[in-house]
């Protein structure tokens, strides 16, 4: 049966998950993303879309029924008013929100001499979020944990960002610091964080030891009580006048340095 008024229960319904307004479900939106979602076991809770779907649509519709994932066929009018962005690809799936605890990031199978943990503090912007996770699933790192006053590490913008790595990398949400020093020194793991006018240079920092490293807030930087209780803080050399970077682009510079070192150590030791 073809859905064709904007106010279906069922579209009422994944409007409510793409604002945010349904607890435990997230929206996702567009082939690749669902796709990512398909790949990485998901439990699928519903989908829509559009008739006469292309090829790439077909496959994952297809995929979709096999996974038992209730699929509802959607007039494109309508469907444009669910999708969160501007030229909709007709494809929308909504499935359970992953989650995961500061605990657990701590725990084994996760804790391991590998152990390379992103915390994001006060990161606002979707785009900023959802690439240091795709980053941090490139460099290799163990999981990520976000502070309160995090932008929502599922929603569909930041989704996009992270281009599916959200649905595999553990990523903990509105995690207090208190309890991730503690458990950061029951196991451990060393604390670093980002800092413009640190000593030390990332580059110098031994990134073979269990490592968390905190990103702060994209107007102030990591905020000074986080700042102060840390193992250490480590700066990029920037070359004047500039005096800071996009918080992505420096995660990004300390991660594949972590990265290259840990691989580097591999290569010398097989």
């Amino acid at each position: 049966m073809l859905i064709t008024s904007p106010i279906n229960e069922k579209i009422k319904h994944a409007r409510r998950v793409r604002d945010g307004r349904e607890p435990g479900l997230i929206f996702i939106e567009g082939e690749r993303l669902v796709e990512e979602a398909l790949q990485s076991q998901l439990e699928l809770i519903a989908s829509f879309h559009t008739p006469d779907p292309d090829p790439r649509s077909e496959k994952i519709i297809a995929e979709l029924q096999l996974r038992n994932c209730p699929v509802y066929l959607t007039a494109e009018p309508v469907l444009a008013t669910l999708a969160d962005t501007v030229n909709t690809q007709g494809l929308i799936v909504l499935a359970e929100r992953p989650a995961f605890t500061a605990e657990q990031l701590f725990s084994p199978p996760m804790l391991n001499d590998k152990i390379l943990i992103v915390c994001l503090e006060a990161v606002q912007d979707p785009g900023n979020f959802g690439t240091i996770v795709r980053t941090a699933e490139a460099a290799g790192a163990t999981g990520v944990l976000a502070t309160k006053g995090s932008v929502d590490p599922f929603a569909p913008k930041t989704l996009r960002s992270s281009m599916g790595s959200a649905f595999r990398l553990p990523v903990a949400e509105k995690v207090d610091p208190g309890v991730m020093f503690a458990l950061a020194r029951a196991a451990g793991i060393k604390v670093v964080s980002a800092s413009a006018d640190a000593e030390i240079i990332y580059s110098d920092y031994d990134w073979l030891q269990p490592t968390l490293v905190i990103f702060g807030n994209e107007g102030r930087g990591v905020g000074e009580e986080l700042s102060e209780r840390c193992d250490a803080r480590l700066r990029i050399p920037l070359c004047a006048p500039v005096e800071s970077i996009n918080v992505a682009a420096a995660a990004a510079v300390f991660l594949f340095e972590a990265a290259r070192q840990r691989q580097w150590n591999t290569d010398e030791t097989d």
